[in-house]
């Protein structure tokens, strides 16, 4: 059995696949070797993975997360599995698994807006090109994480009715100083940013929040994937905003003359595809 990990900034999606077949899923927080050392790593495999396991026969592992683009950074996480699985243990990037999910072995752009965003040209076997994605403070156009962000920006600066304030602070048990604390002091602040994705898209009828998601969105496709050959190939999206955002994002491409292609919430369905020739 191949034991298969799509990680993310705030969710780890495991899948224990044999024969082509899903027999186990568990789902476990995010891990970043960019932010998390090994030993939190391997403590989080430790407490939460292991035990829903329950001694199954693992024969290899496939690792794809985020932070995962550098062989220094992938080591951490092959360092930090491997006293749990002496087994053949493979890491790549989100990026790759996004590639592997959404385009198989043909060429196409696979992109990810979830937490945080991403994007590539995949020419069928390996990433060849890749605008980089500069996280959430720098870049991340149309990731959850920076949606987040401008809510909050506005919310702040009273750039939105104080009835929508008032409602978001109770919704949330939140302060502004409290707000200041999570983003600026307390780890993660790109998840506890992209968690307020859901309260997003129930007001996007306000049409300050509606203006500040087109704008994101329409900044993902003109600064990311309009300098790879997007005329000539499809455009594949897949995580939690563009899924629950596909309507928009779907009007926005259009006007661009992007075509889009699938449209994905998860990659897991796509990587058991990718990897069934291994289970046989």
């Amino acid at each position: 059995m191949i034991l298969l990990a799509d990680s993310g900034s705030t969710k780890t999606d495991w899948c224990v696949v044999e024969k082509g077949r899903q027999v186990l899923r568990i789902t476990t927080k995010g891990t970043n070797p960019f932010f998390q050392s090994e030993e939190e790593i391997t403590e989080e495999i430790r407490t939460s993975l292991l035990p829903q396991l329950e001694g199954t026969a693992i024969a290899s592992v496939r690792f794809y997360g985020a932070g995962c683009a550098f062989p220094e950074k992938n080591e951490v996480i092959r360092r930090a599995l491997l006293p749990y699985f002496s087994v053949p243990i493979e890491v790549g990037s989100d990026l790759l698994a996004a590639a592997h999910a959404l385009c198989g072995r043909e060429a196409g752009i696979a992109c990810i807006l979830g937490t945080g965003s991403n994007s590539c040209y995949y020419d069928g076997q390996a990433v060849v090109k890749n605008v980089s994605p500069l996280g959430f403070i720098l870049g991340d156009e149309g990731s959850g994480a920076v949606l987040g962000k401008l809510l909050i920006g506005d919310l702040l600066k009273d750039q939105l009715p104080p009835a929508l304030k008032d409602e978001f602070l109770q919704r949330y048990n939140l302060t502004p100083a409290a707000i200041m604390e999570r983003v600026y002091r307390l780890p993660f602040p790109n998840r506890f940013l992209a968690g307020f994705s859901p309260f997003i898209r129930e007001h996007l009828e306000e049409p300050a929040i509606w203006e500040f998601v087109t704008r994101s969105f329409l900044a993902f496709f003109t600064r990311n994937v309009m300098q790879y050959d997007y005329l000539e190939l499809p455009v594949h999206l897949v995580g939690s905003v563009a899924w629950h955002y596909q309507d928009i994002l779907k009007n926005i491409a259009f006007d661009l003359g992007i075509r889009l292609g699938t449209i994905a919430q998860s990659p897991m369905e796509g990587l058991i595809a990718y990897h069934k020739e291994e289970m046989k």
